[in-house]
């Protein structure tokens, strides 16, 4: 038995039609496809999944309909950022009545908090008592949780279990063991996966699984179990596709991806418009590089 933050965890995508109204009948059918797949769980509301653009309403049945698809074994992690710690723990609150197994929270989302705000914001977050996953995105927040902070967080709140680091820096791995040996480290950029794999962590929280999960999931495993060689060519394939996790474009490039393999993407709410043509086609060439890799091999 692994912890529900362990693994392969997809942070989704929220499928909105055309007319931007969301489809709950996809995500149900994707959280099913993902645990058909060689993943063990599912982010939802994370940033991939657009919670900013959201209606209260609308975030509350997403979850819901997210614990309800999900098969016996597969977890649910609920993301309950917002701007504020009560705005936070009242969506940990819906996501322990929903049935989800752990939370994952960012800092306050629009302030820039010092350390002792950001430990109070876990600290009161933490009241709910479900497990708590960390999100460092220091490019969508104004605040670093930086490795000696996590270990500020360790000690204040105990129910924070891991960290999701998203920094792109491969050393702070080593330092997060450092300042927060408790503290369990996940992959939290595609392209850094076989980076981040050689410094003890125990799961990746993904995007690009969202179209390619088995794929992801080989790679994953090569680097698990240290086998970095034979995990290189394939990681080298799908690198250039993988860097786009780490853009301020990764949502429409993920749903892109998806579209492209026959899934559904769809259309992304504003203040996101459609990728411009040249980077649409570069990630449709990313795309392709990654599917002539796997076709080639096949042969």
């Amino acid at each position: 038995m692994t912890k529900p933050w362990h693994g392969i965890i997809t942070a989704t995508a929220t499928p909105f039609r055309e007319d931007k109204s969301l489809d709950f009948d996809k995500y149900a059918e994707h959280i099913a496809w993902l645990a058909a797949n060689d993943t063990q769980g599912a982010v939802t509301n994370g940033s991939l999944g657009e919670y900013q653009v959201l209606t209260p309403e609308e975030r509350a049945k997403l979850l819901e309909t997210s614990v309800a698809a999900a098969p016996k074994g597969f977890n649910i992690v609920a993301g309950v950022g917002a701007y504020g710690a009560f705005e936070s723990r009242k969506w940990a609150e819906h996501a322990a009545e929903t049935g989800a197994s752990v939370l994952m929270l960012l800092p306050p989302t629009s302030y820039r908090a010092n350390d002792d705000e950001v430990v109070a914001h876990y600290r009161e977050v933490g009241k709910v008592g479900l497990p708590i996953i960390a999100y460092n995105n220091p490019f969508d927040t104004k605040v670093d949780v930086v490795p000696e902070l996590v270990g500020k967080i360790a000690d204040a709140v105990e129910n924070v279990v891991a960290i999701k680091e998203f920094s792109g820096d491969v050393r702070r791995v080593w330092k997060i063991h450092h300042h927060a040996p408790r503290i369990e480290v996940l992959i939290g950029a595609d392209d850094v996966l076989l980076e981040l794999a050689t410094g003890g962590v125990v799961g990746w929280i993904a995007g690009f699984p969202n179209a390619f999960p088995k794929e992801s999931a080989e790679i994953y495993r090569m680097a698990m179990a240290g086998k970095f060689t034979e995990a290189a060519p394939a990681y080298a394939a799908v690198h250039n596709l993988f860097m786009w996790d780490s853009r301020k474009e990764f949502i429409q490039a993920i749903k892109l991806s998806m579209d492209v393999i026959g899934r559904y993407g769809g259309p992304t709410r504003l203040p996101r418009l459609p990728l411009p043509a040249s980077d649409e086609a570069q990630v449709r060439a990313d795309i392709k590089q990654l599917l002539d890799f796997y076709a080639q091999r096949k042969n």
